[in-house]
């Protein structure tokens, strides 16, 4: 192992006596510490919750307007479901009221739900203009508009299809965003590292790089040799060129200094890219995950109608096919749950990797 290996994978205190004197001074006694700030946490929430009761007003307004308003009948069938739905508004609503009362002796539960309170009410009052806009008054036509209880139809009776698709979508995504990001990954590094790299490689990410993904999906398609291969392609694809270009970014914009430290200490060119380079180019490497990953999502969804057999896309083409859009809106809400809950979980994968950033990039 080198000087410069040995240094860095020393303790702090080990570093620190490497080039201390074999007979220092006696040290002059520390001052004592001085007192520390008391640091103000939050209070709990106390007392009844105002909002909580408005909500909780706004809910049951909701179930009282869904059961007791006679639903205006399309054809010769009502929408079904409407007393289940009812119901639900109603157990929600006295959730919130008990949550409102008890204040701080609810727990987690006050604590998670009082950040979102005035969320609370806004979608009992959207959901109430959604309802009425579509089954009370029929202002929005059938079938192109569905009210809220429509939903739940799908979920009991289409949900084997609507899972199934969701988890081809996953598999599609998975596959193509790993692939992407790796190979994006490594050509930011050569990139940034080499010269002979960036000659030859910068010119062509530059000029075919801002190229949609989608723009090549008749060429995908003929040259792959399956439609699933060529999805994955694709996904990859819109992958590669936020990451690729974000890499080489934070490879490139690393300071010179701390290359020549660790090479007066010794360090192989092997070391300075593994331990200097790819740690400091992570924050800028996250930052083209995340837009990688919105990227593939919506060219996942445009290759998944165009040949794929399965999955969300193909789902919401057999859905506006068969003028159910009840299920096609029921697809678009899992499609916004899905690339919510992803980007969520690599947040949550970035602040545990870049725990000294954590707080700096919000979603």
């Amino acid at each position: 192992m080198s000087t410069a290996e040995q240094i860095l994978d020393a303790p702090l205190g080990l570093q620190g006596s490497a080039h201390a004197p074999a007979s220092a001074a006696p040290r002059a006694p520390k001052a004592p510490p001085a007192p520390q700030a008391t640091t103000l946490r939050p209070a709990s929430p106390t007392g009844i919750w105002p909002t909580g009761l408005l909500a909780s007003a706004a809910w049951l307004a909701l179930g009282l307007l869904t059961l007791l308003w006679p639903n205006k009948e399309v054809g010769f069938s009502d929408w079904a479901f409407t007393r289940e739905f009812g119901i639900a508004t109603l157990v929600v609503a006295a959730l919130l009221f008990a949550v409102a009362l008890l204040g701080s002796r609810a727990g987690r539960l006050a604590r998670t739900l009082r950040p979102a309170g005035q969320w609370l009410v806004a979608l009992a009052v959207g959901l109430a203009l959604w309802e009425i806009a579509t089954a009370k008054l029929g202002v929005l036509p059938s079938p192109f508009f569905a009210p809220p209880q429509s939903l739940i139809d799908v979920v009991h009776e289409d949900w084997q299809r609507l899972g199934l698709s969701t988890a081809h979508s996953l598999r599609l995504l998975a596959n193509g965003f790993v692939l992407g990001a790796l190979v994006g990954f490594l050509t930011g590094v050569a990139i940034g590292w080499s010269r002979i790299a960036g000659y030859w490689v910068h010119p062509l990410l530059r000029f075919l790089g801002p190229v949609p993904a989608s723009a090549l999906l008749p060429l995908a398609f003929f040259f792959a040799p399956s439609s699933y291969s060529a999805a994955v392609f694709l996904v990859g694809l819109a992958t590669f060129f936020p990451v690729a270009v974000l890499t080489w970014s934070g490879v490139a914009s690393v300071h010179k200094s701390y290359y020549d430290v660790a090479r007066t200490l010794g360090a192989s060119e092997r070391f300075l890219v593994l331990r200097v380079a790819i740690p400091a180019a992570l924050p800028q490497v996250f930052v083209g995950l995340f837009m990688g990953l919105g990227a593939s999502f919506s060219v996942l969804i445009t290759a998944e109608m165009m040949g794929v057999k399965a999955g969300l896309g193909w789902y919401l083409q057999w859905a506006q096919g068969w003028a159910a859009y009840a299920n096609m809106y029921a697809a678009l809400l899992v499609m916004a749950a899905l690339c919510s809950g992803l980007i969520t979980l690599l947040f949550k994968v970035r602040d545990r990797v870049l725990s000294w950033q954590k707080g700096t990039v919000k979603w």
